[in-house]
């Protein structure tokens, strides 16, 4: 407790209670011994890694499968029926989505199919994660187009083809390379770079980079994408023919194209599109609004898809009324080809932001599902579970894929327990592609375009949370607006970046400019809070205790110095400065007593003036105390501005002591030459209070003869001197 701030009767028995705490007591911890670093272990954990028996060998394959760990214990009667019936209605959803996201991605509707029919099979061998349902997404799909397009009109075809020119390519291989064999050429060389780069990322345990994308930055980059793809959409919903935008200032170029050209609106797919979007989006709602009610979701895009096609069949919209079509789309698998690595030097830095967002999204769902029911995920095997699935995919005309968000939360909503699941997912998708395609010849691309609008209704509802997520945290905010803005207006990968260095700004500015103020003690208490923040915070007797709420280094050491100055009141080099002058001003006066009268004329004179040329300020403070609570680490040049401080407060006649610094701060400080010459515990405190209750217990005479130092560098003191100095010489 300290001494004057609360009395005790000694009748009492709280008067016993502070006995102990009123008195400072030293403590020294022993510390283990540091690993010391050793050729010889490091060499002999070589060894012993580099020999396999059977044992490690089982265990490698149980990490790099875990499908042979959980399938032995899988329960036939319990789990089937679940993944069976999820497995169902998400393979039910994904065909309207495999056809319009090949269309976004640039590509036929054939190797939409085939992306999510092969991915999700690999998935299920090398998943850890129960219930992520891997395939198109969005997102993806519109970077892979912006990358195929650009390669495309580098290779000299035409830029402004339409989708459905994209369906006529032969696939048996003998034709000549056209435009779509280019694409989807361009498509699997960008895949397969995107899998090796997740695979990497993976095997050297990079996983933490993913940290880097924050929430906020990822909810914004989708939002942002998801307007960039609503615009590319609007063109097939109006039936325009208008050139596809890419790069910067994609989004408004391609509305001036849209109102440039909309007197060409065909009303056939207008009204298509207004009709679909009718039936569909309130039957999502009523989804959403009724998932705990509802066994199962009512698939309404698959029967719009399947009434439009009939309807554009039997009254022949392609040729009636010009309407855009699919075309055709053949059954079968083609022949695997290996892709050209020719093309992996154009598409390298491409490759790189489509591997980042697709392995943070697969992770940051497996982790949110895996958390929610309970089973442990390993993000690096997830990162080399999805980007095998890039990788051997980009054999069989696939592009890149990773975990969607809707057809994972409707698998997860319907009663996904493994991913069976996916594999019954895959084997419906298998019946369209051996089959069924061929029957969406007549599919209108005007209703394929409101399938996809109407999935990016959960990144453009991200707006409508903006002013919840303002009151919480601001920066966040911003960071939001920032990376959605240049996501939409500038370009996605660009937007993705811009985002991805501003949130690192943000994080700078804040340990630059931190919270930095005084404590106070709480009464009858050892906690010590923010004298500007609570009521009833009493400050300690010529004692400042300083927080720094962040590492002290070498972006924010001149902010931790003003505002030290600021807040205790005390500017060490000016003090040290004007107390110099001081004392030079009288030595003058000293020197001046031999010339008797006039001299004493000058020196009463100066004597006069001292107090207002060189006035010397008095403080009240004889300790100051750093909490180094807040700060993580010092580097080189936080240890010197401390070792300053500390040197800079001494001259004047303060003494600064540190607390609640962490074992890394302790060994920093010790190396860096903190404690030369002085005692362990006189230096660093384990706690603010116990540094207090050693200012406290110093002797009086020590902090008397403080208090004389300080009272004799005031300028009361120095005219008193000086005029007891000439009364002598008088």
């Amino acid at each position: 407790m300290e001494s004057g701030t609360t009395e005790h009767s000694g009748d009492t028995p709280s008067s016993h209670l502070p006995e102990s705490s009123s008195h400072y007591i030293p403590i020294k911890l022993e510390e283990y011994e540091p690993p010391v670093f050793s050729a010889k272990k490091l060499l002999k954990k070589a060894k012993e890694a580099s020999q396999y028996d059977r044992r490690s060998i089982v265990t490698s394959l149980l990490r790099l499968f875990p499908v042979l760990e959980w399938l032995p214990c899988y329960s036939i009667k319990e789990q089937l029926l679940g993944d069976i019936v999820s497995g169902l209605l998400v393979g039910i959803v994904a065909i309207p989505q495999s056809i319009s996201y090949s269309i976004l991605a640039s590509q036929d509707p054939i190797y939409g199919l085939y992306t999510n029919f092969f991915c999700a099979i690999i998935y299920f061998f090398m998943a850890t994660s129960h219930h992520n349902c891997v395939g198109s997404f969005g997102v993806l799909c519109l970077m892979i187009g912006e990358s195929v397009n650009r390669q495309v009109k580098l290779a000299g075809f035409e830029s402004g083809a339409d989708a459905s020119s994209l369906a006529n390519a032969t696939l048996n291989g003998t034709a000549a390379c056209d435009k779509s064999c280019y694409a989807i050429t361009v498509a699997t060389s960008l895949t397969f770079l995107v899998g090796l780069y997740q695979i990497l990322l993976g095997v050297f345990q990079l996983g933490f980079i993913s940290v880097y994308l924050s929430e906020p930055l990822l909810s914004g980059f989708v939002t942002g994408s998801s307007l960039t793809i609503l615009t590319s959409q609007v063109s097939l919903l109006l039936g325009l023919k208008i050139p596809r935008h890419d790069g910067v200032g994609s989004l408004i170029l391609t509305w001036v194209e849209i109102f440039r050209y909309i007197w060409q609106t065909n009303i056939c797919d207008l009204v298509t599109s207004v009709v679909s979007l009718v039936l569909i989006v309130p039957i999502k709602e009523i989804n959403n609004l009724y998932k705990d009610k509802m066994k199962a979701p009512f698939p309404m895009e698959l029967l719009v898809v399947i009434a439009g096609t009939l309807l554009s069949h039997f009254f022949n919209f392609k040729e009636r009324y010009k309407s855009k079509i699919c075309g055709n789309i053949p059954t079968g698998f083609k022949q695997p080809a290996v892709p050209d690595l020719s093309l992996l030097s154009n598409v390298a830095l491409d490759a790189l932001p489509i591997a980042i967002i697709g392995f943070a999204m697969t992770v940051s769902l497996s982790e949110i599902f895996g958390k929610k029911h309970g089973y442990p995920v390993r993000a690096n095997q997830e990162m080399i579970a999805i980007g095998m699935g890039n990788l051997i995919p980009s054999f069989f005309y696939c592009f890149a894929s990773c975990a969607a968000l809707s057809k994972t939360l409707l698998k997860e909503s319907t009663g996904c327990h493994t991913q069976i699941s996916s594999l019954v997912s895959s084997f419906v998708l298998l019946l369209v592609l051996l089959w069924i395609a061929p029957l969406f010849y007549s599919l209108q691309t005007s209703i394929l375009g409101v399938v996809t609008i109407v999935n990016l209704r959960g990144g453009l509802r991200k707006f409508a949370d903006t002013p919840k997520m303002w009151q919480i945290s601001k920066i966040d905010t911003v960071i939001w607006w920032v990376t959605m803005l240049s996501s939409s207006l500038i370009s996605t990968e660009l937007g993705l970046l811009i985002g991805v260095c501003f949130s690192l700004l943000c994080i700078i500015f804040r340990t630059q400019r931190p919270r930095a103020t005084l404590l106070g003690k709480v009464s009858d208490s050892e906690i010590y809070e923010d004298q500007f923040n609570y009521k009833r915070i009493k400050s300690v007797a010529n004692i400042k205790i300083f927080r720094f709420d962040t590492s002290l280094y070498y972006a924010n050491k001149d902010y931790f110095r003003s505002s030290l100055f600021e807040k205790t009141g005390v500017n060490p080099s000016l003090v040290a400065a004007m107390k110099q002058k001081a004392e030079a001003k009288g030595q003058k006066n000293e020197d001046c007593f031999p010339s008797k009268f006039n001299c004493l004329k000058v020196t009463k004179k100066g004597a006069k003036k001292a107090p207002t040329d060189v006035p010397v300020p008095s403080f009240d403070m004889h300790t100051l105390i750093i909490d180094c609570g807040a700060m993580q680490f010092l580097d080189s040049v936080g240890l010197s501005v401390l070792k300053e401080t500390h040197q800079d407060y001494k001259k004047i006649g303060i003494q600064v002591l540190l607390a609640n610094c962490n074992p890394s701060l302790r060994h920093l400080l010790q190396a860096g030459g903190w404690l030369t010459g002085m005692e362990d515990t006189e230096l660093l405190f384990h706690s603010i209070h116990a540094a207090v209750q050693f200012v406290e217990k110093q002797p009086q005479a020590q902090r008397q003869s403080k208090m004389a130092e300080d009272y004799f560098l005031s300028p009361e003191a120095q005219d008193r001197f000086k005029d007891s100095s000439l009364d002598e010489h008088l």
